[in-house]
């Protein structure tokens, strides 16, 4: 993997505009698919005009992921019915990292409207995990974790609605981290649940994570739910935990947790408490309705936000119009994947009369349940630590063919976007050559500690310094 440091480095010794055409050369000599469109003509001559900038990420490139605007860059989600679409914008991310001095060479493959936890349902194909390439990289940012753990770019952006960056990046053996809701603007994400995305930053390490963080966190006016404020986030990268209290869910280690899985996150806890922290076990009885409110809540909003692709104005059109109706319903029948169909008719379902009571607010009464669960376990801890995924990465076309089994594996990712708290993964052990994710949770607006407890853990061991054998 390469590290923010060694591309500033190589940048010093040769040019960024060099580094930027190697890392391109990279990545479409990429074995994994993990890119949809590589910016060959674009990132060069932005890495020209990048020589003397002063910016933190000055010449660095970085991948993001298909689902955030980048003007002249195309667009697609991952969807062909988005095939072609070039956004005149750039998304409030963007906007930060080009003026940081970072290089955007390209949009990285995902879960067709970041639906999904394999990236197997884009309509550009699968990407493949560095790791093994018969495995899933995770999802739905799969390529933005599987192009950092292939060596390919430094840094990405992903987007997490119920996980979406930390299953990547516990399945890659990277770190992810899904920020509190609001702290980074959701401008020009393309929304797939308005309530509960948000971009999230990926990297090899903790530090060039949270350097990335502070690059693209920070109030936007054009986000009604950006909060106001700034904060330097590098000043968490201190490497202490004495007096740190841990809250450990036992609901979060219950039936389908892999026994390797188990034993890593436990030796990760004992970790910290040998370096000074104390844990304590505590009690989140509301965890077992999480991922049924999840869906119904994450379908919903879906139903609605997905209801704008019609190819009237961009993306798909088809050869033949027919009257209005007739078009619409071809175009969206022939435009979206399986699984979004799926989603948007379930998600209409719960929407309708007669049942929206019975799903969607009764939904939305357990997610009050499941953020006072939080707040209770946090009141008397620092931070909570348990497995981000209940297992390491599955083989290709295990789970795609039986949805609800795929659902499952959101089970220890989703309470935490329902709450809205800050979560971290990175990498705490190995099972078969696998690398698995140790989830650290956080209280709202309280990144600093989260990202304290993972940056000690990640210099007290050597689980990061670890890479695929293809790197």
């Amino acid at each position: 993997m390469i590290t923010v440091s060694q591309t500033l480095e190589a940048i010093k010794d040769s040019s960024a505009e060099e580094v930027v055409s190697q890392c391109i050369e990279r990545i479409e000599n990429s074995k994994f698919n993990t890119f949809i469109t590589v910016a060959k003509d674009s990132a060069p001559e932005a890495a020209r005009k990048a020589e003397g900038h002063t910016g933190p990420l000055a010449g660095v490139p970085i991948a993001i992921k298909d689902n955030i605007s980048t003007r002249g860059i195309q667009t697609t989600c991952a969807s062909k019915i988005l095939g072609g679409y070039v956004p005149p914008y750039d998304a409030h991310v963007i906007e930060r990292l080009k003026a940081a001095g970072a290089i955007i060479v390209g949009k990285v493959n995902m879960d067709e409207f970041a639906m999904g936890t394999s990236t197997e349902s884009s309509y550009y194909g699968p990407t493949l995990n560095p790791w093994d390439p018969e495995r899933v990289p995770g999802g739905s940012s799969g390529g933005s974790a599987a192009t950092v753990a292939a060596g390919e770019v430094p840094l990405s952006l992903g987007s997490d609605t119920g996980g979406s960056v930390r299953c990547p990046a516990s399945f890659c053996g990277v770190v992810g981290l899904k920020p509190t809701y609001g702290v980074i603007s959701r401008y020009g994400l393309i929304s797939y649940a308005n309530s509960l995305e948000q971009i999230g930053p990926i990297a090899s390490n903790v530090g060039d994570m949270t350097l990335l963080f502070n690059v693209i966190a920070g109030h936007d006016p054009r986000d009604s739910t950006s909060v106001a404020g700034e904060k330097d986030y590098t000043k968490a990268l201190v490497n202490d935990v004495k007096g740190l209290t841990i809250g450990v869910p036992k609901e979060y280690f219950g039936e389908g947790i892999d026994q390797a899985v188990e034993k890593s996150v436990w030796d990760g806890v004992h970790r910290l408490e040998d370096l000074g922290a104390s844990w304590q076990e505590v009690e989140m009885p509301h965890t077992k309705y999480a991922l049924a409110a999840y869906y119904v809540i994450a379908m919903s909003e879906a139903s609605s936000n997905l209801a704008r692709f019609d190819g009237m104005r961009y993306g798909l059109r088809l050869e033949k119009d027919h009257d209005w109706h007739t078009t619409y319903s071809e175009i969206r029948a022939q435009g979206f994947g399986e699984e979004v169909k799926r989603r948007i008719l379930l998600g209409t379902y719960a929407l309708s009369a007669g049942y929206m009571d019975k799903y969607y607010i009764k939904a939305l009464k357990v997610r009050t349940l499941i953020r006072q669960d939080f707040e209770r376990a946090l009141k008397d801890t620092d931070v909570l630590i348990a497995p981000t995924m209940p297992t390491p990465a599955f083989k290709l076309s295990e789970k795609i063919s039986d949805p609800l089994t795929l659902y499952m594996a959101d089970v220890n990712t989703v309470p935490i976007n329902l709450a809205g708290v800050p979560s971290v993964s990175l990498p705490c052990g190995f099972s078969d050559g696998l690398p698995i994710g140790l989830q650290i949770m956080g209280k709202h607006f309280d990144e600093e500690t989260v990202i304290r407890t993972a940056y000690t853990f990640e210099q007290n061991t050597d689980f990061h310094t670890k890479a695929p054998e293809v790197v």
